[in-house]
């Protein structure tokens, strides 16, 4: 037995899994068959692979028997004959040559990807959460807690969408220049999400899963050039909010792996060079009317042109909220703009806001309203409070991470 493949396969799984089931769902066109079948084939390579060694591209070795896989399903499925047929002629099954699985095509696959699921045939919910479960790798409650609604409900809304791209023969392609704008909306809320979850992710030990940060960077950077020039604003902007967070991501773990709050980073060790690009961008995006990335990228940009934390201007960032608030207004929005005034004008004001919120009930699910109420009240010297408000916050969160770190906020607050 070669002792390297089950490392092989658990590494592959980790950083190729996404890109193997999007190559898979082009293959076959059919995003079920398409996952169990890249499942199967995983199955197989932690049978095999020990005993035959690793192959020298073990990814190429995974699609193609998955491929086999896929084919196989559907030969077993009653009526072969009859079933093969409708598969191919529909397209499902596609009956071109077999690829060069090693190609550096295949890394558009996810982009072929996100645009499938983007399709305006959808409604914008669906299209967004297919493209997290699928692409993302997001589990439907996750995507669920994201959306605000119950997980049943977005089970629901992913059957419906694949069934409708299967139904409809959707075709799996990016399209035309013309034609891009009827789904850039999604794809950017697409490629956001998915950095989202990278830097912040949902649940687990990691906080950050870099894999996804630098997939959206790289995704969020081709649909710019797949534009042609003079891109829209908001995809510029997009790519800079991105560049502005990805440039802290070093400073935000101590060694430990402890969270780092932003006021408490040491800012040498962010990432100059992106900053610089992004800072560009930024420019760039508000040469007409900023859209919703524009000024969440504005935001960021204060942030990081700010050489220690005191010296952030709040005020601005209060007045930038103030005009998102405006144009897209979310709870998360009005949440991120009471901690700003909260810095701004002192923790009383930002309290009250706060309070409104939690009395309106949109966020009673979300571990952040609670933590930002707790550190409030922590830093007004209200313990009692602040324990009460950590440890609702505790019982939501589900990152090992930031666990940790409120846990050990909630001691330090913690009374007789």
């Amino acid at each position: 037995m070669l002792p390297d493949a089950s490392a092989a396969i658990e590494t592959l799984y980790r950083s190729d899994w996404a890109r193997i089931r999007a190559t898979m769902i082009r293959l076959v066109g059919d995003f079920d068959l398409a996952e169990e079948a890249a499942q199967e084939a995983f199955a197989a390579a932690v049978t095999q692979w020990p005993g035959s060694g690793v192959p020298e591209f073990p990814r190429a070795w995974i699609i193609k028997a998955a491929r086999n896989k896929a084919i196989d399903r559907i030969r077993r499925r009653a009526n072969f004959e009859e079933k093969l047929e409708s598969y191919v002629s529909s397209g499902l099954v596609r009956t071109i040559e077999e690829p060069d699985y090693d190609a550096d095509e295949i890394g558009d696959d996810r982009l072929r990807l996100i645009f499938t699921c983007c399709h305006p045939a959808l409604p914008i919910e669906a299209q967004v959460a297919l493209t997290l479960r699928t692409l993302g790798g997001l589990e439907t409650d996750e995507i669920a807690r994201a959306f605000l609604v119950p997980t049943a409900t977005m089970a629901q809304r992913l059957v419906r969408a694949k069934r409708k791209i299967r139904d409809a023969v959707i075709p799996y392609s990016v399209p035309d220049t013309n034609d891009m704008a009827d789904r850039l909306e999604a794809v950017l809320a697409v490629i956001y999400l998915i950095f989202t979850e990278g830097y912040a992710a949902t649940k687990g030990e990691p906080l950050v899963r870099a894999d996804l940060c630098d997939e959206a960077i790289r995704l969020g950077r081709l649909v710019r050039i797949l534009m042609g020039p003079g891109p829209p604003a908001e995809a510029t902007a997009l790519l800079a909010l991105m560049l502005l967070h990805n440039s802290r991501r070093a400073a935000r773990q101590d060694q430990a792996g402890d969270l780092v709050l932003l006021e408490d980073q040491d800012r040498r060790l962010w990432d100059a060079g992106q900053i610089a690009e992004a800072l560009s961008l930024v420019q760039e995006a508000f040469q007409g009317q900023p859209g919703p990335f524009a000024l969440q990228a504005a935001i960021a940009a204060v942030h990081c042109r700010a050489p220690r934390a005191e010296d952030t201007d709040w005020r601005q960032i209060v007045r930038l909220y103030d005009a998102l608030d405006r144009l897209q207004p979310s709870p998360i929005v009005s949440l991120n703009r009471a901690v700003a005034v909260a810095m701004a004008e002192g923790p009383e004001k930002g309290l009250e806001l706060i309070n409104v919120l939690a009395a309106r009930g949109d966020l009673d699910d979300n571990h952040l309203l609670h933590a930002a109420r707790a550190d409030l009240l922590r830093r007004l010297g209200s313990r009692a409070e602040a324990a009460d408000s950590y440890a609702k916050a505790l019982k939501l969160v589900t990152n090992d991470t930031e666990r940790r770190f409120l846990e050990r906020r909630l001691r330090e607050v913690g009374t007789d």
